[in-house]
């Protein structure tokens, strides 16, 4: 469950490799497997040093917590804005994958992927919103088809070239492919091939996943939690460097754009890297294809599942360190974050809009918060093996942090070196529109945390005198005399104010004049006033009153009685209550002034409440009425 992710990035990387690698024409490919060789090294640093971490943090904290506890609250902030723009990302990149996985095997889904993503995050956005219980043993039976497909294609797929020496070519063998460039040399070839590294890095994205999750493992957690990184490790280090391989040995031509082949036939939609391999694989036998495929896409939706389980966390524990707004704090009826749900869905499908639901555009984005948090996740080990180690004194314990602080420094040297190469090979590709939002992120998050801190200080720091009111002055706001109006009169007299009047505003003059006539007839006590309105609006005349009347009693509390419809239906309040609501807007920044809204309901909000009435045991307690 916790490598879905992890190894969902492997779906993708090495075609990033041989995408960016294209420049340089076919000859280009040569460097793959070394690439692919460097990309693993990293894996494995990167892996071993997480391991120091879940031993250090086994609470589930993860990078945030890691680098808040040793850095300061402003490092663990950027670690903070950092993993946001990572998980929406996430989503965008995971979902645009599968797209394009299944539009391998599918032509229309591969002509219309942005709607097919947009469709998918929405689906399981739904799924998170109803609080579906997520089974472990399902996620685990999808993973395992996941492996047992990618396995199985590249054992058959090495026995068939190695063993069998059978010929296995992809469907784009014959292509040549027209270069932008085939005589790179010195520095122009260096940033290629760190460019096409920095790509290969995208399968080192979520590693850090399991730290975030100790808490879910069997008892000894930090133990498992570090088994299973080993595992998870060698599995995405095996898959990465065979697909290489198999694709090296297929002779699949893949382009940044179609156009760049030669050869191809018209119309020709270019498959993905692992549905080329897979097709080549298993030629002869179309269930094998579309086995990889269906798993292929499945692993690349848990992937992006896992980005709804940790965002609405984040945004919690942000939310309750008042760095976020409190509503991602809140859970909904179905105990999950419902609000953090829905902000990380609209992300995502604002990038998966934005950049056409094509992951190449979508990773130079990707890699940029993952390393950022992998860089200071690192930093902060080093300052927690040091402070220890600062108070520590048997020999032996002393080794193993010293050993454990090794580590964590060629971590800390090996994914700041890959950061370092992601920004200068990928900052105008696209990697500055990350580092902007994840800038304007931080900075809102200060903002929100400031203006949290001035409202308690506020409302803190200042006693209340005690002091009452000197006079209550009441004001029911008529447009008609029916039976709103009646019911706001009433309570407006109920509260026994010292002053009670109504007024209305002269919009019709046909208007006014019948409601006058028919308040002069009526037995109503309360006084009625109209206000001229010479441009027949109605909130600003009102306003002014109200203001009229605390100038000339300043110590007299203003409350203001509105009468409202309650209607059943939402297109209903779009034709009711807008000169309601208008008129609170403004009067609620009215010092001295309240405003009390007086509900009526119409019959449609009665039928829709009996409706919504659930017939269960104990609603007649809960005040839904009697249901038998």
């Amino acid at each position: 469950m916790f490598a879905s992710d992890a190894m969902s990035s492997v779906a993708y990387a090495p075609e990033e490799i041989f995408l960016v690698l294209s420049v340089s024409g076919l000859a280009g490919y040569a460097y793959a497997p070394w690439l692919g060789l460097a990309v693993a090294v990293v894996l494995v640093i990167v892996v071993t040093s997480y391991r120091q971490n879940v031993h250090a943090y086994p609470s589930g904290g993860g990078d945030f917590e890691v680098v808040t506890t040793n850095l300061g609250a402003t490092a663990g902030l950027t670690v903070g804005s950092a993993l946001l723009v990572d998980y929406v990302l996430t989503v965008a990149v995971s979902i645009s994958s599968a797209a394009s996985t299944i539009g391998s095997a599918i032509p229309f889904i591969a002509t219309h992927k942005v709607l097919f993503a947009v469709a998918a995050i929405a689906l399981i956005t739904a799924m998170n919103l109803r609080g579906v219980r997520e089974s472990g043993r399902l996620f685990a039976l999808l993973s395992y088809a996941f492996l047992f497909g990618m396995f199985t294609m590249l054992v058959w797929g090495l026995i068939r070239i190695f063993v069998l020496d059978d010929e296995v070519r992809a469907e784009s063998a014959s292509f040549e492919l027209r270069a932008e460039d085939e005589h790179l040399a010195g520095l122009a070839l260096i940033f290629l091939l760190a460019r096409a590294f920095s790509s290969g890095c995208a399968a080192l994205t979520g590693v850090e996943a399991i730290s975030n999750g100790v808490p879910a493992f069997r008892k000894p957690k930090s133990r498992n939690a570090a088994t299973t990184l080993l595992m998870l490790g060698t599995i995405a280090i095996v898959l990465l460097l065979g697909m290489i391989v198999l694709a090296r040995q297929a002779h699949v031509v893949f382009a940044e754009h179609p156009e760049q082949l030669v050869g191809a036939p018209e119309g020709y939609h270019q498959k993905t890297l692992i549905a080329q391999i897979a097709h080549a694989v298993f030629s002869g036998f179309t269930p094998g294809f579309y086995f990889v495929a269906v798993v292929t896409a499945v692993i690349l939706v848990l992937a992006a599942n896992t980005a709804f389980n940790g965002f609405p966390v984040l945004g919690s524990v942000l939310a309750q360190a008042r760095f976020l707004p409190r509503q991602l704090h809140t859970r909904g009826d179905r105990l999950a974050f419902s609000n953090g749900i829905l902000f990380l869905a609209v992300g995502a499908i604002a990038f998966v809009i934005a950049f056409d639901a094509e992951v190449t555009r979508l990773i130079q984005l990707y890699i940029i918060g993952v390393f950022v948090s992998f860089t200071l996740s690192q930093t902060g080990m080093l300052r927690h093996w040091s402070r220890l180690l600062s108070r520590e004194t048997d020999p032996a314990e002393r080794r193993r942090m010293m050993r454990s602080r090794a580590i964590n420094a060629l971590g800390l040297v090996a994914t700041g070196a890959v950061l370092v190469i992601v920004l200068i090979t990928k900052f105008f590709a696209g990697a500055w529109i990350a580092i902007v939002t994840m800038a304007v992120i931080f900075v809102i998050m200060k903002m929100i945390h400031h203006h949290y801190n001035s409202v308690a200080r506020e409302l803190e720091e200042h006693e209340w005198d005690g002091v009452l009111p000197s006079r209550t002055h009441s004001i029911v706001l008529v447009s008609k005399l029916h039976l709103p109006t009646r019911r706001a009169l009433a309570y407006a007299r109920a509260g026994r104010p010292d002053t009670l009047e109504a007024i209305t505003v002269n919009v019709d003059e046909d208007d006014t004049r019948v409601l006058v006539r028919d308040w002069e007839r009526s037995d109503n006590p309360v006084p009625l006033k109209v206000i001229e309105s010479p441009y027949r609006e109605i909130t600003k005349p009102v306003l002014d009153y109200v203001k009229r009347v605390r100038k000339d009693a300043p110590r007299d509390v203003v409350t203001v009685f509105i009468p409202e419809y309650v209607v059943g239906h939402w297109w209903e309040q779009v034709l009711h209550n807008q000169s309601a609501l208008r008129l609170k807007g403004r009067l609620l920044f009215e010092p001295g002034v309240m405003v009390t809204s007086v509900p009526w309901q119409l019959s449609s909000s009665a039928r829709a409440r009996a409706a919504g009435e659930p017939a269960a045991p104990g609603a007649v307690r809960r005040g839904y009425g009697d249901n038998g």
